[in-house]
């Protein structure tokens, strides 16, 4: 599973002369705990939380009309799209953060924020079995596949001996949400349950 799996997109953001009392407005209407702060290009130039905005009330009881670069976290580091999900979870354990931005080079494309891990971590195995079945069969519709989904981890039975194959079905069940690893193996014949 990957941060583009997984993360939210399009993003609300607010750019760097937003009155910090409007990103709260929003982190207050969307639920959100932070907001990604971008330039005119939609590069990442920033971060508001929820603490920042704190921070800046509690210094000046009237901040709500300073801009939001007076209060948001710079530099702020964000992630590929093909980060892993748990590469991302890890981050956000050590850091202590709530929202990791994932970048296409400098352009904002997604955030994932402990929402998203969790939601994907909630999934059941018998969920997400028929998704890897139908992201496999778009691949290949003639069904040379048996899956198996035991506490997220895929087991991908085929008939194909190819390794690119295999690594195209592993990608394939990958990208689904809630599919902590995937690994395939060859058999004989696949009696796919179906």
């Amino acid at each position: 599973m990957r941060a583009r799996n997984i993360m939210t997109s399009p993003v609300i953001t607010v750019t760097p002369d937003v009155p910090i009392r409007v990103a709260a407005a929003l982190m207050v209407s969307h639920g959100f705990t932070a907001l990604p702060v971008v330039d005119g290009d939609r590069r990442l130039v920033g971060i508001v939380t929820e603490a920042d905005l704190l921070r800046a009330r509690s210094a000046d009881g009237e901040a709500g009309d300073a801009p939001v670069r007076d209060v948001s976290t710079t530099p702020v580091y964000g992630m590929d799209p093909s980060a892993p999900a748990r590469l991302i979870a890890r981050v956000m354990v050590d850091e202590g953060i709530r929202c990791v931005p994932i970048l296409d080079g400098s352009r904002l494309v997604g955030v994932v924020t402990r929402h998203d891990l969790v939601r994907a971590l909630a999934r059941t195995d018998a969920s997400i079995e028929p998704e890897v079945r139908e992201h496999l069969d778009a691949y290949d519709p003639n069904g040379r596949w048996s899956v198996a989904v035991r506490d997220g981890h895929v087991d991908i039975g085929t008939t194909f001996s190819d390794e690119q194959s295999w690594r195209i079905a592993v990608a394939l069940a990958e990208a689904v949400p809630g599919v902590m690893s995937a690994c395939v193996h060859q058999t004989r014949g696949v009696d796919a349950e179906r």
